[in-house]
């Protein structure tokens, strides 16, 4: 038996994970993500939707900071996951673009150079503007988050808009964008079981709960 049929054997379940690196709650679901993706039982793929990128980006006006900062305590009651002063005070207080497309750049040069790595690339983007307050909009800041945290090659092509890193940029970008239309889902984060038809959505809030609920749902032990 070969080695890919051996691990798909061993393999009981493939979980797809939408999500956009500025949303808050992806932030807060981040903890039970770990521990999916710590799970030998269990192939996690990431998928970027572009949610707050293109059509979807905005600006960080005073009316949408206050808003942010609301629904970001919510998350922290709920996960316990931090939203310190430094990112109130630099990231919402500080207005200017709310655009995830660098970030998402970004990610998809780490899922070209080190795919194995990109959940530990996710979080160390999250606590760069949720707990730090550094900026991941810009093509900078995310080159320099990414660097400082020993991506060093996913950062070089990204700054340099490698055309086959923006390639694969657009194309899971409608990967991500056809999942959510084929399952009516309308926001992030989102996670599905499953693969090709059998591919399920999970209810939204199995990300926030301990994770023997979520384990028990995919019958993974």
């Amino acid at each position: 038996m070969s080695a890919m049929a051996i691990r798909d054997r061993v393999l009981e379940m493939r979980l797809t994970y939408l999500f956009d690196p500025l949303c808050g709650w992806c932030y807060g679901a981040g903890p039970v993500l770990e521990k999916l993706a710590a799970r030998h039982t269990v192939a996690l793929e990431l998928l970027p939707t572009g949610l707050f990128a293109g059509r979807g980006a905005g600006r960080m006006d005073a009316q949408f900071a206050e808003y942010a900062w609301s629904n970001d305590q919510r998350i922290a009651k709920l996960t316990g996951q931090r939203f310190t002063d430094a990112y109130r005070t630099r990231i919402l207080g500080a207005g200017g673009a709310f655009d995830s497309t660098a970030a998402s750049l970004g990610l998809t040069a780490v899922h070209v150079t080190e795919p194995d790595r990109e959940l530990t690339a996710l979080k160390e983007l999250q606590l760069a503007r949720y707990v730090h307050g550094q900026d991941i909009v810009s093509a900078a800041g995310v080159s320099e988050v990414l660097r400082s945290a020993g991506f060093a090659e996913a950062a070089e092509r990204m700054l340099a808009r490698d055309p086959l890193l923006v390639e694969a940029y657009g194309r899971r970008i409608q990967t991500a964008q056809a999942l959510m239309r084929r399952h009516g889902l309308s926001g992030v984060p989102a996670l599905l079981a499953g693969d090709g038809t059998d591919q399920r959505p999970l209810p939204g809030n199995v990300l926030y709960q301990p994770i023997d609920g979520l384990l028990a749902q995919l019958g993974a032990s």
